[in-house]
């Protein structure tokens, strides 16, 4: 297997974790959704807490794009 060949297996594996957070946000829309729905006046109280888990959970992916990145073009 040549560099390039390794550098790119590399960068798949390193992508994986997008699966992760494909399911996990997911999970914390349907979760908001339905929780609001059960009880509309929560919503305002809801909300930071689920943009919280959004901008942790995308995070993880940006994490995992930019690790890919580097071991695609940098080396």
């Amino acid at each position: 297997m040549t560099d390039d060949g390794i550098r790119l297996l590399a960068a798949a594996v390193a992508v994986l974790p997008l699966l992760g957070v494909a399911l996990g946000l997911g999970k914390i829309f349907s979760e908001w959704i339905s929780s609001v729905a059960r009880n509309p006046g929560a919503g305002e109280t809801i909300q930071p807490v689920g943009l919280l888990g959004f901008a942790l959970t995308e995070a993880i992916a940006l994490f995992a794009l930019i690790i890919a990145f580097i071991i695609l073009f940098v080396g």
